[in-house]
């Protein structure tokens, strides 16, 4: 089919102009009839202006509102004109100017961070040696996780999580266990075992004495005593560390009770191009094989009586990860779901800017990240995927925000791989998360609490054009990068795992 060739620009100016100058000479006909007097023929003479007069106007109420029309460009694909278009128009700037980071900076960012942490982890690996095998060590390698690496980021790449894996003493194996009695949902303990006639635990008393705790009159190993060596373990090393990487950086380690330490990175002003202070959260992980890790529960985790020190969380972000690029496979090229949950997080963080405490507090983990995620994963898997093409973003994201909607009004929203036998035979799982009791996320929270963040979350997606107008403003504009002077440097990525 033939296209149709565009009307040139200047086409409906001139024939509003030309209809303009037809009324103005229909006036002054009507003025001249007038004069002269004749009662006959200025009669019809005036019957006839009157209706061409109306006629012209008309036509020109018409040619004026098509040449807006072509002046602002007509509708657009995926939009119209009305409340649907301004929700759009608002949402697409509002991720263009505050959410979507540059991969430039993005990349430059990365590469750094990985070059810093291997070197602080070849160093912390090989003082680990030292004290002799009834001790933890590292591994030597290091495992990038969170939404930096899964692409969905917002605002700034400025904060990144890595995990460490640790290695156990010789023919030691964790054996992870869901917590009983009171413990937050999803928390497991992780118990040791030995070989039979391996001495367990008298042979180990080094390493029981400085890493374990009793539970049920057993031995399992302490998220708490793991995490405080391990903090110590990493300030030893940083001295070293200083001295290699003093003309690219300066760095310093910060450690709080309860938290993983998090690595401060400075970058030197001629070395990298983005000029970016970064903050790499560095958590210890004990590898359980396929991929799996425990880690020490965050410490926003409500308190679950004395045990709370031997508890763990279990991380399956590279089972995340895999999943995100399957979708990525299977979903239109121009797929907006990454879009969506860039989106909706700074949306929630908005309108956390205008909530009290004590639920502006309760907001963020109410919604937080991994909640938004488990939510998206849920509803791709729902129903066609090439129904997440770029043209429907806002359809995709308002369902979204419902389905949300109702697994808090539910108080329902389970994890994703803990137990879900409805994942597709193309995302393979390892056993034990297949055979693992559901987890619900929403668990830790009350009704009245679930109640309101539905309410904040309605009235958030309904608001979000005023929402931006009102807190979008230039202080979360992330800085323009300089030109960059190492490009192959954002290349050169170090292998983690």
């Amino acid at each position: 089919m033939a296209a149709r060739a565009p009307v040139p620009r200047a086409f409906w100016p001139l024939l509003t102009c030309v209809c303009t100058a037809l009324l103005c000479l229909c006036q002054a006909l009507g003025g001249r009839a007038a004069a002269d007097g004749e009662e006959e023929e200025g009669a019809a003479e005036a019957g006839s202006v009157p209706l061409l007069k109306g006629s012209a106007l008309l036509l020109l109420g018409c040619l004026l509102a098509r040449c807006c029309g072509a002046a602002g460009g007509g509708p657009r694909p995926g939009a119209g004109w009305g409340p649907s278009a301004a929700r759009r128009g608002a949402l697409e700037g509002f991720h263009a100017r505050q959410l979507r980071l540059s991969p430039h900076v993005l990349g430059h960012s990365k590469a750094h961070v990985g070059r810093v942490v291997a070197e602080l982890v070849r160093a912390a690996k090989a003082q680990g040696l030292q004290p002799g095998p009834l001790a933890l060590s590292l591994r030597g390698d290091f495992v990038r996780v969170g939404s930096a690496y899964e692409q969905h980021k917002v605002r700034s790449p400025d904060r990144f999580d890595v995990l460490v894996p640790l290695r156990l003493p010789p023919r030691l194996q964790p054996e992870p266990l869901r917590a009983k009695g009171p413990a937050p949902s999803g928390a497991f303990v992780c118990a040791l075992r030995a070989p039979a006639g391996a001495g367990w635990p008298r042979r180990y008393r080094p390493f029981v004495e400085g890493f374990c705790e009793e539970l049920q009159g057993r031995c399992h190993l302490s998220s708490a005593l793991v995490l405080r060596w391990f903090q110590g373990h990493l300030q030893r090393c940083l001295g070293a560390v200083r001295y290699r990487l003093q003309e690219r950086c300066r760095v310093s380690l910060a450690a709080g009770p309860g938290r993983p330490p998090t690595l401060h990175i400075r970058p030197c002003s001629d070395y990298v191009c983005c000029h970016i202070s970064m903050a790499v959260r560095l958590i210890p992980a004990i590898p359980l094989g396929d991929a799996l890790y425990l880690t020490a529960l965050p410490p926003d985790v409500p308190p679950a009586g004395p045990a709370r020190g031997a508890m763990w969380g279990l991380n399956a972000s590279r089972h995340e990860q895999r999943l995100l690029a399957w979708l990525k496979e299977q979903a239109p090229a121009s797929s907006c779901h990454l879009k969506c949950l860039q989106l909706l997080k700074g949306l929630r963080d908005l309108r956390g800017q205008g909530l009290e405490e004590p639920f502006c507090s309760q907001w963020g983990r109410v919604l937080s990240s991994y909640v938004l995620k488990t939510a998206l994963f849920s509803l791709m898997l729902r129903g066609p995927l090439d129904a997440w093409d770029e043209r429907f973003l806002v359809e995709r994201l308002e369902d979204l925000v419902m389905y949300l909607r109702d697994c808090l009004r539910k108080q329902t929203l389970m994890h994703f791989f803990l137990g879900n036998a409805s994942l597709p035979e193309a995302v393979p799982l390892p056993r034990f998360l297949k055979e693992a009791a559901p987890v619900n996320l929403l668990a830790a929270f009350d009704g009245p609490t679930l109640d309101l963040a539905a309410f904040q979350l309605l009235y958030t997606w309904s608001q979000a054009p005023h929402l931006i107008r009102t807190y979008g403003s230039s202080r979360y504009l992330r800085p323009a990068p300089a030109a960059c002077r190492h490009g192959t440097d954002a290349r050169q990525e170090l292998p983690g795992e």
